[in-house]
């Protein structure tokens, strides 16, 4: 048997056995005990190269934080350095921040952008000049997906409308929250994008030779969005998701943790059904995009993770879920 496929199937092997123990977990009240054994199959499933992923396992707080505190917060990551853009796949380029993502979807007709960075000044700086230095024209987005309504992810958006006219594509679910209560809002953001292309679950955004499919995965925001999408690298081809929204910053929200363990157990089906066997971050440090961006190129492409990898991912992500949800349902 090849190695590479055996550890393969023991990857797959691992994933299967921390479902199974998750269902069982799923029918037990929660507990200390139950909050232990979803960080100790969180941990399982992790193992070293998901590490990034674990901090969600720690206790998050039970309320929003205030303004100050937030502002706090974005200032200081948006003082870090940025990494140097660059080519994670011929199709696809890293053009954000040390904090905040930003990727740049080359297909036959432009460019479709996923998410846009806190503000005028990054969209200018990171996404403008790191589509220059990978050899890309920012005249050519043609569309902006925004995978949900925060700040860090729609605040350089205008000002790319206004040079270049781009559409801009976000759920239904969150175009209705920007024109209603921002759950959060900074003056450090650039302000929300004005409603433009609204989509729900399943549709799908065509450019060119490139279909990007949207899925909701409901919880970070109620209106999130994880995209689906083929990249290339020579004459092969993955299969990509994005991951729309990884932290648990929205307090004490019980129905809402819950929504988001259904998202991630729903998109770990998918990626087996589909074979998806990249996944992406928004937040950079959740899988370590700027490591991997200069990582040497050698027989194992420093992004293509396989199948087993994007499941045992969703998996620490959907069991720290139930872990914080568990501690919640014990203080109420």
């Amino acid at each position: 048997m090849n190695p590479s496929t055996s550890r393969c199937r023991g990857a797959l092997a691992l994933a299967l056995s921390i479902t199974s123990a998750a269902s069982a977990l799923a029918q037990t009240p929660p507990s200390e005990a139950t909050i232990a054994a979803h960080v100790a199959a969180a941990t399982r499933a992790a193992g070293d190269d998901f590490r990034g992923l674990m901090s969600l396992c720690k206790p998050a707080p039970a309320a929003r934080a205030s303004a100050a505190a937030v502002d706090k917060v974005i200032a200081a990551q948006m003082a870090r350095p940025a990494p140097t853009a660059g080519r994670a796949f011929d199709n696809l380029s890293y053009v954000g921040a040390a904090w905040a993502a930003a990727w740049a979807l080359q297909t036959s007709d432009g460019v479709i952008l996923l998410d846009a960075l806190n503000n005028a000044a990054e969209a200018a700086t990171l996404i403008e000049g790191g589509m220059k230095h990978v050899g890309l024209d920012p005249a050519s987005i043609k569309t902006i997906v925004v995978s949900h309504a925060h700040g860090d992810h729609y605040g350089g958006a205008p000002y790319l409308i206004e040079r270049y006219h781009p559409r801009v594509v976000m759920s239904e679910r969150d175009w209705t929250m920007i024109e209603t209560r921002l759950e959060f809002a900074s003056p450090l953001w650039g302000a929300p994008p004005k409603r433009d292309q609204s989509v729900n679950d399943g549709d799908r955004i065509t450019l060119g030779d490139t279909i990007v499919t949207l899925y909701l995965t409901p919880g970070h925001t109620m209106g999130t969005l994880t995209p689906v999408f083929d990249v290339k690298d020579g004459a092969t081809t993955h299969r990509a998701m994005l991951w729309g929204g990884t932290a648990f910053n929205f307090g004490n929200d019980v129905p809402r943790l819950q929504l988001y363990i259904e998202a991630t157990a729903r998109m770990a089906r998918l990626a087996e059904e589909q074979r998806i066997d990249v996944l992406l971050s928004n937040h950079p440090d959740y899988d370590g995009t700027a490591t991997r961006l200069v990582a040497p190129r050698g027989g194992t492409h420093p992004f293509v993770i396989g199948t087993p990898g994007v499941v045992r991912a969703l998996t620490v992500m959907g069991e720290c879920a139930q872990a914080q949800r568990d501690r919640f349902i014990l203080k109420l």
